[in-house]
Parts: structure tokens; C-alpha cells; sequence
């Protein structure tokens, strides 16, 4: 029951990170949100560190540093993706496989479940693909180039669970610190290049880059705070799906970490105003129903 509620209120978490990174994208770059969450989510996990502790050793921080990798790779596939559309079936393409790949190594080291168990597992695959499906008008089928970036991003996500999970059980908080700065010089340094091709081509024409009429500078302050805020929650959401894979297995952790689209739709809903399709309602039914099916097995 325990491992269910850290699974279930860390994808609900997760959703909110992504939820608030969201907005801050609208007005700077996703590469530029990704890196300043990283860094507040790490100064988080310091300030924690003294409360949670943590044994540090090689392992820990290899495993903790392939998880940033697996992450920066897995986020800027997934804005790669969504970018080329169409959302409504690459984002439960991307959530479902970044299930299946973490389920699947779970089950090959030797996870086992009661019946009632896979039976949630099969529930749970299908509340996700309902609960990131977006119904859009006029939706187009996926190119193969939006498919296999949907693939990629869901295989990186798992792969960073898969990472989370391989540390040393008394490791504590140390991989997620190396997860973070790793995360972070990688979007940092994505930002930085960027910067410098712009300022190169400026330079080439002799005259600076324009503005973007979709990033003005009043709301670059409230994107920062936004930023920092998505940083503290996915620092968060981490702890929690950190706790779960040391008390539970990989296989139900992953399933359920597959669900944070929810966080995101409840927290649009609430704030934005925006309409939660019918399919999305039945998703959360079946995912509650699920859950529960998972304490009992």
C-alpha cells in the first residue's frame, strides 16, 4: 500500500514539475527551463541531504549520473516529439513506453505478482494511454521521424528509473544529486551553444537577432520563478519515486510513474480552466482502480 501512495503521489508530482514547466516555456526555451529546474531541484536535495543522508560511493554515482543522461536525453526527445505532432497519440506513445521498459526489466530479474497483480499492471497500461490522450480535431497520423523520437523519449525516461533503482539500496539521495548536475550541465551547455550561434550569426550580419514576439521580457522574472518552482517539484516527485523502488519493485514503480499526465491535466484543469476530455475521466478511474488492485497484490 505504501509503495502504491509514493508511485501514485510522485507521478501526481511529476505532473505538477511538468505542469509549471510548462508555462515557464512560454516564455523561455524548454532547453533553458530544463536547466534552471535542474539546478534548483539539486539545491533542494543538498538543503535535504542532512535530514535523508546517503552513502556515497562509485556505484552511486555512476548509476546516478547515467539516470541524468537517460533524463536530459529522454526530455529533449520528448519536446522534439510533441514539436512534430501530433500530441494526442505521441505523448501515451512516450508515457507507455517509458512503462514497458522498466516493467519488462523488472519481470526479467524476477519480479513475480499474484494474478490480481498483472492483471493492475494491464489496467494501469491502459489508464496511461487514456490518461495522455488528447483528443485534437483534425489530428494527423504521426510521421515514422515522431514516432521512433516518442519511442526514444519513453525508453530514456524508463531507462532512468531503471538507473534510480540499480543504485545502492544506502545510497540515499546521492544519485539523485549527480542526476541533477549532470541533467543540468547538459541543458546548460545546450543553452550556452545555442547562445553562442546566435551571437556568431549577429556577428556575421552585423546586426543582433530580433527578439521573439513569443518570449517577452516582462515575463522572463515570473518564467524564472516558474523554472525554480518546476525544479523544487521534480526534486520532490524524485524523492518519492525513490523511496518507492527501495521499498517495491521497479515493475509497479515504473507503471506508476507512467501516470504523471495526470498531475498535469488535474493542475490545468484547476488553474487554466481547461476541459478534461471524457476519455481522460475514465483513464483516472482505471488508474485509481488499478492502484488499488496493486495494494491488494
Amino acid at each position: 500500500m505504501l509503495v502504491t501512495a509514493f508511485g501514485l503521489v510522485g507521478a501526481f508530482v511529476y505532473g505538477g514539475a511538468d505542469f509549471l514547466g510548462g508555462l515557464a516555456t512560454k516564455r523561455l526555451s524548454p532547453f533553458a527551463v530544463t536547466g534552471i529546474a535542474a539546478s534548483s531541484g539539486l539545491l533542494v536535495l543538498i538543503a535535504v541531504y542532512p535530514f535523508a543522508g546517503g552513502t556515497w560511493s562509485a556505484e552511486a554515482v555512476l548509476w546516478g549520473s547515467l539516470s541524468g543522461i537517460s533524463g536530459a536525453l529522454g526530455i529533449s526527445l520528448l519536446y522534439a516529439c510533441l514539436a512534430v505532432g501530433p500530441m494526442s497519440i505521441l505523448s501515451p506513445l512516450t508515457a507507455v513506453v517509458s512503462a514497458v521498459v522498466p516493467l519488462t526489466v523488472g519481470l526479467v530479474r524476477g519480479a513475480a505478482f499474484q494474478p490480481i497483480g498483472y492483471v493492475a499492471l494491464a489496467l494501469a497500461l491502459v489508464a496511461v494511454v487514456l490518461v495522455g490522450f488528447a483528443p485534437e480535431k483534425g489530428a494527423v497520423r504521426p510521421s515514422l521521424r515522431g514516432i521512433l523520437m516518442a519511442i526514444g523519449s519513453g525508453a530514456m525516461i524508463g531507462v532512468f528509473l531503471i538507473a534510480i533503482d540499480l543504485a545502492p539500496a544506502n545510497s540515499g539521495l546521492v544519485p539523485l544529486f549527480f542526476n541533477r548536475a549532470v541533467n543540468g550541465a547538459i541543458m546548460g551547455a545546450i543553452v550556452l551553444t545555442a547562445f553562442y550561434v546566435v551571437r556568431r550569426r549577429s556577428d556575421a550580419t552585423g546586426r543582433l537577432a530580433p527578439a521573439s514576439a513569443g518570449h517577452p521580457r516582462a515575463g522572463v522574472r515570473t518564467a524564472l520563478l516558474l523554472a525554480l518552482a518546476c525544479g523544487v517539484a521534480d526534486a520532490a516527485a524524485n524523492g518519492l519515486i525513490l523511496a518507492g523502488l527501495r521499498l517495491g519493485e521497479l515493475s509497479v514503480m515504473s507503471v506508476l510513474t507512467a501516470l504523471y499526465p495526470a498531475g498535469t491535466i488535474a493542475l490545468a484543469a484547476l488553474v487554466l480552466g481547461e476541459r478534461i476530455a471524457a476519455v481522460q475521466i475514465v483513464g483516472l478511474v482505471l488508474a485509481i482502480a488499478a492502484a488499488a488492485l496493486l495494494s491488494l497484490a
